[in-house]
């Protein structure tokens, strides 16, 4: 598996929430939120100041393997060290390792939401936003996603 750079691009100020998808030294691709449509639907809650929201939307392991990440049986070796790198509109960067997506590795239900409380995120969280369920605090869970790049850290 080569996860030098998968890289999407999240249309800013966009509801449509489309994205171009680059990976490796490939030509972008672009994917439509009719692509991210077409992948089953998951819910998370996340306590935001101790209230539980409710959030809709695929889960990021589906995203990246819709990307092209090849999960095959579960993660080993190399692929271990590799991260997945988010970045949203106005530049707060959250990182997580790429196994926290693998499911044969952890359950960690983190989405990518579109909708939250059953409505279309508000702008100044969406069009697309990363859920993080289990995690104390919501920091993780990054809003107005722009971009995401998948990394490995060793080759």
């Amino acid at each position: 598996m080569r996860l030098i750079a998968i890289y999407l691009v999240f249309m800013c100020g966009h509801a449509s929430g489309q994205m171009m998808l680059r990976i490796n030294d490939a030509s972008p691709v672009n994917i439509a939120a009719k692509d991210l449509a077409r992948l089953p639907r998951h819910t998370a809650v996340l306590n935001e100041h101790s209230k539980q929201i409710s959030y809709e939307g695929a889960l990021m392991h589906d995203v990246l393997t819709l990307g092209g990440v090849d999960f095959g049986k579960g993660l080993h070796r190399k692929q271990l060290s590799s991260y997945v790198a988010a970045l949203a509109n106005d530049g707060y960067e959250v990182v997580y390792a790429l196994a926290e997506f693998d499911p044969t590795v952890v359950d960690s239900g983190i989405i990518l939401a579109d909708k939250r409380e059953g409505q279309t995120l508000a702008a100044n969280e969406g069009p697309l936003r990363i859920v993080v369920p289990h995690d104390e605090r919501p920091t993780r869970s990054l809003r107005s996603l722009r971009e995401i790049d998948v990394m490995q850290l060793k080759k």
